[in-house]
């Protein structure tokens, strides 16, 4: 399946490379209407900023970090799928279940669920290696 000339695993790859750029919002939200004096955005200093905060933003920009992190992986994975020629249907499927499990992984940081951002961690990883082996 193509759209744009692009088969569904390299929009994946897209939404995936977004997703950390999501993740940094969301540690932001809400914070650049407010006075860098009272604990506002400091777009000056912005890592030392993060760094300051604490609960869900600083979880966030955790998730953030990760999802830098596994993108290598992964863009590698889907372009060597590609070059040896898998399975088209299975690739964009496998592509887009590690897409929703990379979701589920930032929505499970941001709710202080551990065990299960972990879990879903793990799957995701798994996913990933199988896309490099189609």
């Amino acid at each position: 399946m193509t759209f744009a000339g692009l088969t569904l695993a390299y929009w994946t790859v897209l939404v995936a490379a977004l997703l950390p750029i999501a993740c940094a919002g969301l540690a932001k939200w809400g914070m650049f209407s407010k006075p860098r004096r009272e604990g506002g955005y400091d777009n000056h200093n912005p890592r030392a900023w993060l760094a300051q905060q604490g609960d869900w933003r600083a979880r966030a920009n955790a998730a953030q970090a990760n999802s830098f992190e596994s993108l290598p992986f992964y863009i590698g994975a889907v372009i060597i799928a590609h070059q040896l020629g898998a399975f088209q249907t299975r690739l964009d499927l496998m592509a887009f279940l590690y897409v929703v499990l990379r979701l589920m992984y930032i929505l499970f940081y941001l709710a202080d669920m551990a065990t299960l951002r972990s879990l879903v961690w793990t799957v995701a990883l798994a996913v990933n290696i199988a896309i490099l082996f189609i």
